[in-house]
């Protein structure tokens, strides 16, 4: 099942295990469903930075965040489901 024109946003740092574990597990996803995803240094960015600091990984849709730390599933496919 291919979702078209869904970008999600996943937040991370270099030296981040949990960032290359959210990583590793949207890439498995991601053969499965066919969203797409970009994944964005905060600390390339000081207002980023600021904003999400030690809850990173993050993953967003838009301004919405679906999960930190550890990927929720559930929230990615209900969040497919509805787009």
């Amino acid at each position: 099942m291919s979702q078209p024109g869904i970008c999600f946003t996943l937040y991370t740092r270099n030296g981040c295990h949990l960032c290359e574990d959210m990583r590793w597990q949207l890439v498995e996803m991601q053969k499965e469903r066919g969203f797409e995803f970009n994944e964005i240094d905060i600390d390339a960015d000081p207002e980023l930075e600021k904003r999400y600091g030690t809850l990173i990984p993050v993953l967003a849709l838009g301004e919405k965040v679906l999960c930190n730390y550890y990927l929720d599933p559930v929230a990615v496919n209900e969040t497919l489901a509805r787009e």
